[in-house]
Formats: structure tokens, C-alpha cells, sequence
């Protein structure tokens, strides 16, 4: 399985960095994975509904091209499924499966995602009700895509 991470924005925070790389490490073992960040549109504060939907829509693009058209993509979405770890390493099991070796995640700039992200993305993923800073998602993600490797192979870490 090849795992793919597309996420806008750049990663500025030490402490992210160093656990991005520790989950990096750990995942090596079970997936070619692959972290791709894209440039961010700068945003100001006071921003129009227009102004925000060019913003998302330009970020759209720059994902939108480094999406190949064999990959089965999971956007994060704060109006995604929900699923617990244990359903998301059967989903990521039912993916490999089904020949689905190809899969990529995609994590938003602070705007959220454009309209054809969202309809190119044949799952929608949410890890909460709450707003969480696209950065942290990012080791979120990690973390519980390696705790899906170690549900799926019966090894111990899912406590």
C-alpha cells in the first residue's frame, strides 16, 4: 500500500516536526508513505465569502494536481464520518482488499477545502466536531493511520 499525505501549508512548529518524523519511521515498516505540502494562499483576517472561495479554490488546484487518478482520496472534513480507530483500520483493510493500493489523504488549508476537492474525494474523514489546526491534523493523522497498520496486523499498540 502507498499512503500519500497532501496538506497545505507550511509545518513551522519544532515539536510537530520531530513527531511527524517519529510516526515517519514507525510507518516505514508497513507503507510507502509519502508527505506532500503545498504552498498556502495567504489569508487576512476580514475576508469576503468571495475572497475565501478563490483562496480555497487556488490551494484546490495545487492539490488537485498532485492527485493521481488511480488513488482513492480521503479528504478531512469537519462534516466527514467519524470512525474510531478500529473502523478505520477495517476501512483501510477493505481498501487494500479491493485493490485500492493507492491511497491518498488530504488535509485542507486553514479555509477548509475547495468544491472540487470535495467532489474528487470518494471519502470524507472527521476526526471531530471541533475546528483543529490543520498543522496538528497532520500528526493526528499519522498516529492513527500507524495504530491501523498495528490493529491490522493483531500487534499490540491500540490500548
Amino acid at each position: 500500500m502507498q499512503i500519500t499525505i497532501l496538506s497545505v501549508g507550511k509545518l513551522k512548529e519544532k515539536y510537530l516536526k520531530q513527531g511527524i518524523a517519529e510516526y515517519e519511521k514507525r510507518l516505514s515498516k508497513y507503507t510507502k508513505l509519502s508527505l506532500i505540502e503545498l504552498q498556502d494562499e495567504k489569508a487576512p483576517e476580514n475576508l469576503s465569502e468571495k475572497d475565501m472561495t478563490a483562496i480555497k479554490d487556488k490551494e484546490g488546484e495545487r492539490i488537485l494536481q498532485k492527485l493521481s487518478d488511480d488513488s482513492f482520496v480521503i479528504t478531512l472534513e469537519i462534516e466527514g464520518k467519524q470512525l474510531s480507530s478500529e473502523q478505520l483500520a477495517k476501512k483501510l483493510d477493505q481498501l487494500a482488499t479491493h485493490g485500492k493500493s493507492k491511497i491518498a489523504f488530504v488535509i485542507g488549508g486553514s479555509l477548509g477545502l475547495s468544491e472540487a476537492v470535495i467532489k474528487r474525494s470518494n471519502f470524507s474523514l472527521s476526526f471531530s466536531n471541533m475546528t483543529l489546526p490543520h498543522q496538528l491534523m497532520r500528526l493526528v493523522l499519522l498516529e492513527q493511520i500507524y495504530r491501523s497498520f498495528r490493529i491490522n496486523c493483531g500487534e499490540p499498540y491500540h490500548k
